[in-house]
């Protein structure tokens, strides 16, 4: 792979999950350089590392010279492709500019259809019900725990922002020592949560009282998680266009928390975002099924969502 430009730097995380899909990435300069010098070092990558693809990686006009020379390439099975269109096909996250002055990239995200929100009832209610059952003894263990280790509320309860911004409340066992210290992060190691509670993190188990949520019509099973009303409001400040994951249900799970940790700041916060965003824009059956994969399989490993 070869990357041409450098409008968007990649994170470690992104470079990371590209390195298993290529066997080395080339990175080129493009804006203040000579066109002839960039063909020549693109030429110079391709010959050396026989590269087949080409991420287009810039703001600045593709010159009649290297367009021709680009469209050559694709007759040697040499391909290229936008930032855009590569971080949504092989990233699997919508594309989000790094200034705010083009929001084209919001178009294509709309609310679902009344055909999708039908096939979402049908998984979640179903898939809820059972699950409640088969984890009954699950929750009457929690609750003995809970009152062992951590007197006080069983449940906790927040004020979570909905679908169109909405608020309502959500449900979880409490896994923190009530009257904590404020922190809107959960840190590694935190001295709040106590010994069943790190537990119940770990397995998703202090998550299941949204099973609750679900039947009230609150929620989605899959879905952008269900963030706290303080904290959107900040996050609306930094990230203007935060709003739009309200135009679908929070979910218990979701494409973001499978596939990328417990958000600290901001930054986390617009990586994650990229996530939920792609998850709305694409929904199928098939990406249903591929995030109830990936949630089994970060709960067996024990890794929190």
């Amino acid at each position: 792979m070869l990357v041409l430009g450098e409008e968007r730097d990649f994170s470690k995380e992104e470079l990371r999950y590209i390195k298993k899909q290529f066997t080395s990435i080339d990175f080129i300069k493009y804006n203040n350089v000579k066109v002839e010098t960039v063909i020549f070092n693109i030429n110079a990558s391709i010959e050396k590392n026989n590269k087949k693809l080409i991420i287009l990686n810039t703001k600045a006009n593709v010159k009649n010279e290297l367009l021709l020379y680009l469209t050559k390439l694709e007759q040697e099975e040499v391909n290229y492709i936008s930032i855009k269109n590569f971080i949504e096909s092989y990233l699997y996250k919508c594309y989000i500019p790094t200034t705010y002055s083009d929001i084209s990239f919001l178009e294509n995200i709309k609310p679902f259809s009344k055909e999708k929100k039908i096939l979402k009832f049908l998984i979640d209610y179903p898939i809820s019900l059972i699950i409640l059952f088969l984890t009954s003894p699950i929750f009457l263990y929690s609750i003995y725990k809970i009152k062992k280790e951590s007197p006080g509320s069983i449940i906790f309860k927040q004020q979570r922002i909905g679908l169109n911004g909405k608020e309502f409340t959500c449900y979880k066992f409490r896994s923190m020592h009530e009257n904590s210290h404020y922190d809107p992060y959960t840190r590694e190691n935190d001295s709040r949560i106590y010994p069943w509670g790190k537990i119940m993190r770990k397995f998703r188990i202090d998550e299941l009282p949204q099973l609750i949520n679900i039947l009230k019509g609150d929620m989605y099973l899959i879905g952008p998680r269900a963030e706290w009303n303080l904290l959107v409001t900040e996050y609306e400040v930094e990230i203007p266009y935060y709003h739009q994951r309200h135009i679908m249900k929070p979910g218990i799970t979701g494409w973001a928390q499978v596939n990328y940790s417990y958000g600290a700041n901001i930054y986390d916060t617009k990586q994650k975002l990229m996530y939920d965003l792609y998850y709305i824009k694409n929904w199928s059956l098939w990406l249903e099924i591929k995030t109830i994969w990936k949630t089994i399989m970060v709960i067996m490993r024990r890794k929190g969502i």
